[in-house]
């Protein structure tokens, strides 16, 4: 279901997108760091998209390589205590306790106040 909504999206995107660069084709003059130029608008937008799409790619490529360099680590630490049968503790589970108590059950007033006669 993540995946469909992810693939309407990016086609909605690419047809607002296109139906935006086809309205502006005028010719705009575009500064360079090396000079100046004309363009048409709509491949100046375009390249714009397309960069920003390249871009966003690298950084989330990035981020996906450095999480699987993680979960590298923790399947070998894993491995590793599961090696040497020591018992893998949940931080989230609440401590085992050796006190035992034992809970009266609760008593009535009446049953409370006849013992205490």
């Amino acid at each position: 279901m993540k995946g469909q909504t992810y693939i309407i999206s990016a086609v909605v995107f690419a047809l607002i997108i296109a139906i935006f660069a086809v309205i502006n084709v005028d010719a705009v003059e575009v500064n360079y760091l090396f000079g100046t130029g004309h363009a048409p608008l709509i491949l100046v937008i375009l390249f714009s998209v397309l960069m920003g799409a390249l871009i966003t790619a690298a950084v989330g490529l990035v981020r996906l390589i450095r999480v699987h360099r993680e979960l590298k680590t923790v399947k070998m630490e894993l491995n590793t205590l599961k090696a040497q049968e020591m018992p893998i503790v949940d931080v989230n589970s609440e401590p085992e306790t050796t006190d035992t108590y034992e809970v009266e059950p609760e008593k009535t007033l009446e049953q409370h106040s006849q013992h205490h006669k």
